[in-house]
């Protein structure tokens, strides 16, 4: 199984946002819930952001390969933990 990362900052509107999605998604799909998640927020952590290319949170990588990033869709995040369970 792979590495599900999300890449925050505190009180983005898009983070909470997502979040948000994550909780339906998780929901309909209960073995999302077991994938290895990591949430780094880049202010928190710059040493672990620095290390992947991306401008916009929030920014999903599954197995260091982006995802989603920007304003989130549950489609996009979907897709990052469908990912990580193959």
């Amino acid at each position: 199984m792979k590495e599900v990362k999300m890449f925050i900052l505190e009180g983005c509107p898009h983070c909470r946002k997502a979040r948000e999605m994550m909780n339906e998604i998780f929901s309909r799909h209960p073995e999302y819930a077991k994938v290895p998640f990591t949430v780094i927020d880049e202010i928190i952590n710059p040493e672990i952001a620095d290390q992947y290319d991306y401008y916009y949170v929030p920014t999903f990588y599954t197995d260091g390969v982006k995802m989603m990033e920007g304003v989130p869709t549950k489609d996009a995040i979907e897709k990052a933990f469908s990912a990580a369970l193959k």
